[in-house]
């Protein structure tokens, strides 16, 4: 490939890439400070390798049950520098104290928990969060997780989970921001701000950790923790740049992802770890691995020993040992072997000891550990007004024929139908660090207080069951799963519900234990039962409302065909049920987008919009051999972007502040939007590119902005985006790659509504050094007379 010259980009460049950081921590390395080298020079081997150390304190749904007599003497001789699956303040003092006042060098601890979405007060699953397309919510949602967690104790999360995932059969899409980059990177830096604060020292702020670097979201089947066969552009363009837009946030901590790439497992990836993250980012914060993924070295192939898997890990960059306990019983020999590796364990130290510097742990080591702050701090009015907020805004219009929602005032008889309906359980979804079934309010009770002129009747239609516990962790953790079974009686009550009824909501989708850690399926399709009792109510004729519960994509051709209305609403966390009634009875207009495709089959899963074009590009015509499926039409089932409002707005006058740009410039895109409804309402206006012609194939469509955008009846708003060449930069082993040429612009309610069109010429060639995709596109928005 020839060869440019690299160019130095204007400031203004820098600052969109600026604009993506600010938060606490954010790293400019400049080498350890005096206190943290003091202390790595009066440390022996042993204690080097304990700061190195985490292990679980509990479990998930038993924290704390593990701090027995022999983990407590491990504390006080410095054999431990975290803990994870521990809480609550007075507890957590008493823990720090030992480690500050009994042990030799008095150096405090770690606390870590999956904070995922939210501690005690739960919010919508991620990728539920991801629909509302604000990155003003993500950061609020994780900011009051952060007051929660560390009232608490805590001092550190394992979130945000940034990977991106375009195949909807791996459980754990419902951890992160769905199918794109830049829209995961925009919300990682939300994200991170959120969690993170102005300050680390804070006590109310908590370490953020971006998981998990880098590829697991590819993993090949979907199939959790396996092997990922990506190219080094689409790592590059597509999975790096959530990572590095979380790292320029700030982000004090990242994991390591447990699968592998081209046959090298992440947990000893010094090209990636060492090489990108570290030496070409420029990072200094700490990088943990994943749970026992350093002894799973050996299942991997590429260790033959336990030994020789912690120094494989060291090499390749992991500062601490999540759960493996492998370091802590392998390292010291592997050091006194090799004494090659002794520099790596000091900077493995010093991330650590950097960390416990920038949370203020020296200085005020139980900051985070008050009982009275504990008690006052969780499920506040305030915090569960965030919850429901945060719930409206996620919930995502699928369709809307004939304008069957919001729901009609004479509508008097209402079915509801489907165990999700009183299933608060699958609210909370699979992460729910504190939060408790009892916190839940659910859907059944706030229709009926929403609804006082309409009378409800609930059925199940199908059996849910509990089958045998299967495991969730390594801890030895599990859960219950469910097996929905077709029962004659159930299905027969259900239908006699419905025929009795004006109007039918029917709640289908997944119990939340479907989706998750180790929760791949080749189906992603409703359940045989729910299938049966979806045809059935359908087939009485009755005005149908779905409701969909799920943490995934799902693959409903059916449904969607057959149904007249259909609103996503994932797991909504405790504000749950208030939040759909406020959008089933049009107190609220949903304004949710969707942040992945959904398949019409699992079969055509992974999928995105922002796939390359083919020589053969898909067609309708079955005659013409194209790249298409010959049973399935060519597009999603829902497209990116895709959501739909009570609202109904224009798009007109696209304009672009110039039809010419160098390298170094930008470009102002506008265009006026009116709401021409009398029905107030938020429309997510999407910025799109494409380079049609370039010396590697481009995707056909790339996010490269948007703006959620909230209107009065009738008010029209000009909206503005600044795009920089450097957004559009193709990856290059030299650095990002900005070709002259033509670019195609398009604006629009969604990657498959697009409203209007441009374009502009890029005349002169540079280099970027910042991914295309984690670049923030400044924008703005103006009344319109």
């Amino acid at each position: 490939m020839l060869r440019r010259p690299r160019v130095a980009l204007v400031a203004a460049v820098v600052g969109l890439c600026l604009s993506m950081a600010g938060s606490a921590g954010a790293q400019t390395p400049a080498g350890p400070s005096p206190r943290v080298r003091d202390l790595l020079g009066r440390m022996t081997l042993d204690e080097k390798i304990g700061q190195l150390n985490q292990i679980p304190g509990g479990r998930q749904r038993a924290l704390n049950s593990r701090l027995d007599a022999a983990a407590l003497d491990r504390v006080r001789r410095g054999e431990i520098g975290s803990f994870l699956h521990v809480a609550g303040a007075a507890q957590l003092r008493e823990l720090q104290r030992m480690a500050v006042e009994e042990s030799r060098l008095g150096v405090p601890l770690l606390f870590g928990m999956d904070v995922v979405h939210g501690y005690k007060t739960l919010f919508p699953v991620p990728l539920a969060l991801a629909a509302s397309w604000d990155p003003a919510l993500m950061e609020q949602t994780a900011r009051v997780a952060a007051v929660e967690a560390t009232a608490a104790g805590l001092n550190w999360t394992f979130s945000p989970m940034v990977d991106i995932a375009r195949d909807p059969r791996w459980g754990r899409v419902v951890e992160g921001a769905g199918e794109d980059p830049y829209l995961g990177s925009v919300l990682a830096t939300a994200q991170v701000r959120g969690y993170q604060g102005t300050s680390l020292a804070d006590p109310t702020s908590i370490l953020a950790t971006a998981k998990h670097f880098v590829g697991y979201g590819a993993a090949e089947g979907g199939r959790d923790y396996d092997s990922a066969d990506i190219t080094d552009r689409t790592l590059h363009e597509v999975y790096l740049p959530p990572f590095h837009a979380a790292a320029k946030a700030g982000a004090g901590s990242m994991m390591t992802a447990f699968n592998d790439i081209g046959g090298v497992p992440l947990t000893a990836h010094p090209a990636l770890v060492r090489g990108v993250l570290r030496d070409r980012w420029g990072y200094d914060g700490l990088i943990v691995s994943d749970w026992n993924a350093i002894p799973e070295l050996l299942n991997h192939g590429i260790a033959a020993t336990p030994q020789a898997a912690g120094a494989l890990a060291l090499r390749g960059g992991v500062d601490m040992d999540m759960a493996g306990n492998l370091y802590s019983a392998q390292l010291k020999g592997a050091v006194e072997a090799d004494s090659a590796l002794l520099p790596m364990l000091d900077q493995a130290v010093i991330a650590v000891l950097t960390a416990k510097e920038r949370l203020g742990l020296f200085d005020a080591p139980y900051g985070r550990t008050d009982p009275a702050r504990e008690a006052a701090a969780m499920l506040t009015p305030e915090h569960r007004a965030v919850a429901r907020e945060a719930a409206r805004r996620s919930i995502v219009l699928l369709k809307n024929d004939g304008g069957l929602l919001p729901l009609a005032a004479s509508v008097r008889r209402i079915a509801v139908i489907g165990a999700l309906a009183e299933d608060a359980n699958s609210s909370l979804g699979s992460w729910r660090a504190q939060g408790k079934v009892e916190d839940v309010r659910p859907l059944l009770p706030a229709l009926r207080e929403a609804l006082p002129q309409a009378t409800l009747t609930y059925a199940q239609g199908y059996r849910p069951e509990a089958a045998q516990a299967i495991a969730v962790t390594a801890s030895g953790e599990g859960a219950q799963a469910v097996v929905e079974i077709s029962d004659a009686d159930a299905l027969a009550e259900a239908v006699a519900v419905v025929r009795a009824s004006d109007l039918v909501l029917l709640v289908v989708g997944e119990h939340f234990d479907r989706s998750g850690e180790a929760r791949s399926y080749t189906d992603i399709g409703l359940s045989a039962a729910q299938d049966a009792l979806a045809a059935a109510v359908l087939d009485t004729g009755k005005p149908v409302v779905v409701l969909l519960m799920n943490g995934r994509p799902l693959a409903i051709p059916e449904l969607a065909e057959r149904a007249p209305a259909i609103l996503e609403t994932w797991f909504l966390g405790v504000e749950s049920g208030p939040a759909i009634a406020d959008v089933l009875t049009g107190r609220v207009s949903p304004g949710g987008r969707l942040p992945i495709s959904f398949p019409r089959a699992s079969g055509a899963a992974p999928l995105t919009y922002a796939h390359l074009p083919t020589g053969r590009p898909a067609a309708e015509d079955l005659v013409r051999d194209t790249a298409r499926y010959r049973d399935q039409p060519i597009t999603p089932l829902f497209a990116f972007g895709h959501g739909l409002s009570y609202a109904s707005f224009d798009y007109s006058d696209l304009r672009l502040s110039t039809t010419e740009v160098a390298a170094d410039g930008s470009v102002e895109v506008s265009v006026t939007v009116r709401n021409v409804s009398d029905v107030a309402a938020d429309e997510v206006v999407q910025l799109y590119v494409r380079d049609p012609v370039a010396a590697v194939s481009r995707p056909v469509q790339e996010l490269r902005g948007f703006r959620r955008v909230a209107f009065v009846p009738g008010e029209a708003k000009r909206v503005r985006f600044t795009l920089t060449p450097a957004q559009v930069a193709f990856w290059d082993p030299d650095g990002w790659r900005i070709q002259t040429g033509e670019i195609q612009v398009m604006v629009g309610a969604s990657s498959a509504d697009i409203r209007a069109r441009a374009a502009f010429t890029i005349t002169s060639e540079g280099v970027s050094d910042i991914p295309a995709a984690a670049i923030a596109t400044p924008s703005s928005e103006e009344p319109v007379a």
